[in-house]
């Protein structure tokens, strides 16, 4: 078994905690990705794993062993770092097999992990190139080549695709869930990119400033985000957040009232969780494709209606985003192409109150 589990872990640079006494489990063969902004604590979390950063307080396990005090040689552990890492006067094959040769496997035994390891990723026709001649897209895969044939306990990636270009990542992207799949190792991955992380995760990992705000499937994240900054940073575009006020409607019901006057009907199955809320002024979140142009509500969804005036159209070819302003918050919906919004003329608009979300200001939690 090759578990990672981290308990109270801080790591402290003079007066500035980089992370702040986090808890965190990581089931064998978990794919886990670590996601947040720059400076969250992420990739100093995956090096103090690894063993290259000391932990100012906490533990850590990996297989259930305390590793605290363990070098990285010895943790059986594979990092894939963001540069490759690889040695310029060294073919595929050689860096490939760099490690096991340090540590005097039978050349037999090394020929068939650089083989097998290379037939996975189909690098097998560059076994005797040198990096220089190969793309970036062919070093990252020597490089996971290079941890892969080490047959670790876990692997670690430090933002791995983040030197590669749109196309290629996304192409990378679906080589390395693929790679997981053929070679089910606990992985622990980190990256700025919430597309990478909803892509390939098991779990993500969202941090913010040294903490964990939420651990959860990716749909779980995405559909009921628990505080104001995750509901932000999954998903693109972002959720729309503008100031509302709750207030209660007739029947026993509440409304969304939006800084414009409009007024959205809650729907009747959020009553109740709304309701000790009624008279406040709260944040109204909504994400782009539950804000559409006004059509018939389909099954699952609460319509209710609303209009503006885009300030800003972009055809994207398979939708069209359509920005607006309420009161000084810009806002942006998700519309067919066929509706054909005008810049500058008022719109009717539909916002499905079935995916809405109601943040408090003071706490930023999601109610």
């Amino acid at each position: 078994m090759s578990e990672v589990s981290l308990h109270k872990v801080v790591k402290r640079y003079d007066e500035v905690e980089a992370v702040r006494g986090i808890d965190l489990n990581i089931a064998d063969q978990e794919f886990v990705v670590l996601v947040g902004p720059s400076g969250c604590g992420k990739s100093t979390t995956l090096r103090m794993i690894a063993g290259l950063e000391e932990i100012t307080d906490g533990a850590i396990k990996i297989g259930g062993d305390v590793v605290n005090d363990v070098p990285p040689k010895d943790r059986d552990i594979a990092m894939v770092f963001q540069n490759y890492a690889l040695y310029p006067h060294m073919t595929v094959a050689e860096n490939m097999s760099f490690g096991l040769r340090l540590k005097r496997f039978p050349k037999d035994e090394i020929a068939r992990r650089v083989d097998e390891a290379a037939r996975i990723l189909n690098i097998k026709d560059l076994l005797a190139r040198k990096p220089r001649q190969l793309s970036g897209g062919q070093r990252q895969r020597v490089a996971m080549g290079r941890a892969i044939v080490r047959n670790p306990k876990v692997f670690l990636f430090d933002e791995p695709l983040s030197n590669l270009d749109a196309k290629l990542r996304v192409q990378m992207r679906t080589e390395i869930k693929r790679v997981h799949q053929k070679v089910p190792v606990t992985t622990v991955y980190v990256t700025h990119d919430q597309i990478e992380a909803m892509t390939l995760a098991d779990r993500v990992v969202v941090m913010n400033n040294g903490v964990i705000e939420q651990v959860g499937p990716p749909n779980e994240l995405y559909h009921t985000p628990a505080t104001r900054f995750v509901a932000g940073f999954i998903g693109s575009p972002a959720m729309n957040f503008i100031p509302c006020t709750l207030d209660e409607a007739g029947g026993g019901g509440l409304a969304v009232r939006l800084p414009d006057g409009t007024t959205l009907s809650v729907p009747a199955d959020r009553s109740a969780r709304y309701k000790s809320h009624a008279g406040k002024s709260l944040i109204f979140g909504i994400r782009p494709e539950h804000l559409t142009e006004q059509r018939p509500a389909r099954d699952g969804e609460a319509l209710a209606a609303m209009s503006a005036t885009p300030d800003v159209v972009e055809p994207m070819g398979m939708e069209t985003l359509v920005y607006f302003s309420l009161g000084d918050d810009e806002v942006c919906a998700r519309f067919n192409p066929s509706a054909n919004p005008q810049v500058g003329a008022v719109t009717a608009m539909s916002a499905d109150m079935a995916n809405m979300h109601l943040i408090d200001p003071n706490t930023d939690k999601v109610l």
